[in-house]
């Protein structure tokens, strides 16, 4: 009996992948945008330690200027009253994910409280201080196998009315495209994305390395 084809390495994808058509720019939302994200984290490590380093990462060279002042701006309210203190903070907070999601191409709605998180990103930021992401392929697998058969089950029960009538046979199409489209997607974004990285290489091989298919510079004729 042959194997069942696995569709674990595409369900990966789901929410990370093409999945985040839905979830992320959410996910990026859910995740930086909250109070309880890693750039906030960053942002009050760097007020306890009077240090901005942990969180010019997350913004590029030309928005350090405006990072740096509402850091200082935040930092020399810390011996203020309470409400001058939190209002500063709030502000450095907001500058600074603003600018993060402004180098990403997201809107920025405002700060979220931490219940904002999305569970799969939770569950990926806490396989990073795990060590370990045998709970978040999990996570991710279920939903993707849900997903899948969701849809399977429904086209195989329309098409077995779809000669019925013309507008069973359209509620079958219309199911069976929903099918393929989910499915094809899913399996892209996990081609696609070793195929970019593939291609990176192709593009930028390492130093010493000649591309596949080019003869060596050096190498005269």
């Amino acid at each position: 009996m042959k194997p069942k084809p696995c569709l674990f390495p595409i369900a990966l994808v789901l929410l990370i992948g093409w999945g985040a058509l839905r979830v992320l720019p959410a996910a990026g939302a859910a995740q930086c945008d909250t109070l309880a994200g890693p750039v906030v984290q960053d942002a009050r490590m760097a007020l306890e330690t009077g240090d901005v380093t942990p969180v010019l990462k997350w913004v590029g060279p030309q928005q350090e200027k405006k990072v740096r002042a509402a850091f200082q701006k935040a930092l020399a309210a810390k011996t203020a009253a309470p409400a001058i203190k939190e209002k500063a903070e709030m502000e450095f907070f907001g500058t600074l994910v603003r600018i993060h999601r402004e180098g990403e191409g997201a809107p920025y709605t405002g700060l979220k409280p931490g219940a904002a998180i999305e569970p799969v990103v939770a569950a990926a930021d806490k396989a990073l201080e795990t060590g370990t992401a045998d709970d978040l392929i999990k996570q991710v697998n279920d939903a993707a196998t849900a997903g899948i058969r969701q849809r399977f089950e429904r086209v195989v029960e329309k098409k077995k009315h779809a000669g019925e009538s013309v507008a069973a046979g359209r509620e079958y199409v219309a199911a069976y495209v929903d099918f393929t489209h989910h499915v094809e997607g899913l399996y892209q974004k996990a081609a696609g994305g070793e195929a970019h990285h593939q291609d990176v290489r192709k593009k930028h091989p390492k130093h010493g390395e000649v591309k596949r298919g080019h003869p060596d510079p050096q190498h005269k004729h």
